[in-house]
């Protein structure tokens, strides 16, 4: 791929000129940072990040997401051959501060939240000029502004400063082929975080609202707030209380048990499970407990096709760009021999019968198998010699 260029040096011969500037798909796209207003009413707000992250099932959901999709490798193959060529080592290792799994797991989170993630280019190849290295880049630091019609990008900025839409400095943009959920599902969050409020606000004063009523002579307001803070005060240290015949406690409201909070709040774990493209099944809110027998192979092709495939589609697909990867060439997610690899007994029968076919050669399944060739029994053959 060539020498590192890390001080901006551009050679005449350079084939790529800029990174690519996608065009605008979303309404909300590079809108501040990224937040949503709920509505109006009862738990309105902007609807952020962290805040939808203190959603249990939200959580649970991000980090099936990330979690799975930054432990699998990323490789680079020819196009026509399906061959594996040599990574480089931006696909290694794209930052070179942290572990390439911390880049891709927060580039899925962005795509996720919001649709579209970002990297900065930090160094160049000096024989193409093409990106040999990167640092990821959060969405709340990162403001596109377009033209007057709203359809092409003019300029990015970071931090308020303007950034090169070229070289070093400039941004790569990957967009998510779904929305992103805090544009989405802000209102299905907020009633999540609402349920959990009220449960809160339940458990933490557990007598029934209500009022304490007066059916004799009124008494004085110093009279009435003594009365009542020491009721305040009594009720934490006991549940059972005394009044007099004058006086009557009447309540007021529902108990949690008719406010629903358990059903409502896994029924809203549910709808956050479809809203984020995850089987309600893998975060404990199937509802119906409807599943089906099937192996965990057959589990994991499923939860890759509806779940994985749009984010992992996404990232290989920008990476396999010709202003990153030399054209013929494609990256892809190694999904096949991570996630998706079958037990040892059902990969030894496949190979034994590819070998017996013809199909295969006993060093090729050595090589698929990441074994070492074995140079132990070649010296017993020596020694025995």
């Amino acid at each position: 791929m060539g020498l590192l260029q890390t001080i901006g040096f551009r050679p005449k011969a350079a084939v790529v000129e800029a990174q690519y500037a996608p065009a605008i798909m979303d309404s909300n796209y590079g809108i501040g940072p990224y937040s949503f207003n709920t509505g109006t009413g009862y738990g309105a707000g902007i609807m952020d990040r962290l805040t939808a992250l203190q959603v249990a099932s939200v959580s649970r959901c991000r980090n099936l997401i990330c979690g799975v999709i930054s432990s699998i490798d990323l490789e680079l193959y020819n196009k026509k051959t399906g061959k594996e060529l040599e990574s480089p080592l931006w696909l290694e290792q794209p930052d070179i501060r942290q572990p390439r799994s911390v880049t891709i797991s927060y580039t899925v989170d962005a795509l996720l939240f919001y649709g579209t993630a970002y990297w900065r280019v930090t160094s160049l190849y000096a024989d193409d000029g093409r990106p040999s290295g990167f640092e990821f880049i959060p969405n709340n630091r990162v403001t596109a502004t377009t033209d007057k019609f709203g359809m092409e990008i003019e300029y990015y900025t970071v931090n308020g400063e303007p950034v090169p839409m070229s070289g070093i400095g400039s941004l790569v943009t990957f967009q998510s082929l779904l929305p992103g959920v805090l544009a989405t599902g802000a209102r299905t969050i907020q009633a999540a975080l609402d349920i959990q409020k009220a449960a809160a606000v339940a458990a933490a004063t557990p007598m029934a609202t209500g009022f304490i009523k007066n059916n004799g002579a009124d008494l004085p307001e110093a009279q009435v707030q003594g009365l009542l803070a020491g009721w305040s005060a009594a009720r934490k240290n006991r549940s059972t209380a005394f009044l007099t015949s004058t006086l009557s406690y009447e309540t007021v409201g529902y108990s949690p048990k008719e406010m629903t909070y358990n059903e409502s709040s896994q029924y809203l774990a549910t709808e956050i499970a479809r809203l984020m493209n995850v089987p309600a099944f893998m975060i404990s809110a199937d509802m119906n407990n409807s599943m089906t027998y099937q192996n965990v192979l057959d589990s994991r092709k499923e939860y890759v096709a509806y779940s994985l495939q749009p984010h992992l589609s996404a990232i290989e697909n920008r990476l396999s760009m010709d202003d990153i990867t030399r054209h013929g060439n494609i990256v892809r997610f190694a999904i096949d021999e991570t996630f998706l690899r079958a037990d040892t007994m059902t990969r030894l029968m496949v190979i034994e019968k590819m070998i017996a076919l013809g199909l295969m050669t006993t060093e090729q399944a050595i090589e698929d198998e990441q074994l070492a060739p074995n140079e132990v029994g070649e010296d017993v053959n020596d020694i025995n010699l």
